[in-house]
């Protein structure tokens, strides 16, 4: 039997602002466990936001964040970041630690030990070699970065997978690559996964699901299919537009 699929995220009511700023308006979307979602959407959308509410990197104003039923205001946020692995858009790694004490900050924050065999476990996940893990961050390559950023996000053992933006910063060859091995981590480890994006050719070729948000709110939601059909309304089909132009230009230069 393998391991149980990843839990379930609810929001209800969400609201939240920064000043003059409505960055969530009344969201309410449920998310299943052991899917993968993806959240387009403009910049200042509200999809950081949203992402960051889950672990509590945010708080909302009003409205409840679950996960799996129980409000992540319950107990510590010590405890709650234990269960979820977070991806940053800017990678985050320490530069004055190597690369196995990076990836091993989270077990040690929760006061656990961080065994080689571990390493050479996680290491191995994302397809690094095994003696990577005493270099220094500004030893690595863009992508080797952030495969140690997906490493230390799956360090403790999470059932849900967070990505804000996690392969902006690459070229499009490692993009690609890192993106079709997170989803094979995803269904490998049942998790549930919700990763930020501004390209909407990567959201459809990952995600099961995608959302599209538009000022604070979610304002389309449905499967690759749904939205390629255009069923996502408007705003997803604007997002469209720009794969679909870059296809038909590409397919005009080979005719």
């Amino acid at each position: 039997m393998g391991r149980e699929a990843g839990p379930s995220i609810h929001l209800t009511d969400v609201t939240l602002r920064f000043g003059d700023v409505l960055a969530l308006d009344d969201v309410r979307v449920t998310i299943d466990g052991g899917s993968f979602v993806a959240l387009v959407g403009a910049s200042g959308s509200g999809k950081s936001t949203l992402l960051r509410s889950i672990n509590r990197l945010v708080q909302p104003d009003s409205g409840v964040v679950q996960l799996d039923g129980r409000s992540v205001l319950e107990g510590s946020a010590v405890e709650l970041r234990r269960k979820i692995g977070y991806v940053f858009q800017n990678i985050g790694l320490f530069p004055h630690m190597t690369v196995a004490q990076n990836i091993g900050i989270g077990l040690r924050i929760a006061g656990e030990s961080f065994f080689a065999c571990r390493l050479i476990e996680l290491l191995t996940l994302v397809d690094l070699p095994e003696d990577i893990g005493s270099r220094m961050p500004d030893q690595l390559s863009g992508g080797q970065r952030q495969r140690v950023g997906v490493a230390r996000a799956l360090a403790t053992e999470p059932h849900v997978l967070l990505m804000d933006e996690p392969f902006g910063a690459l070229d499009p060859v490692t993009r690609d690559a890192l993106g079709k091995q997170v989803r094979a981590l995803h269904d490998r480890l049942r998790l549930t996964t919700v990763m930020v994006t501004h390209d909407m050719a990567e959201a459809l070729l990952l995600a099961d699901r995608i959302m599209v948000m538009e000022a604070g709110r979610i304002v389309a939601d449905g499967t690759p299919a749904d939205l390629l059909a255009g069923r996502g309304g408007a705003a997803a089909d604007a997002l469209l537009a720009v794969p679909r132009d870059h296809a038909r230009r590409l397919a005009a230069l080979g005719a």
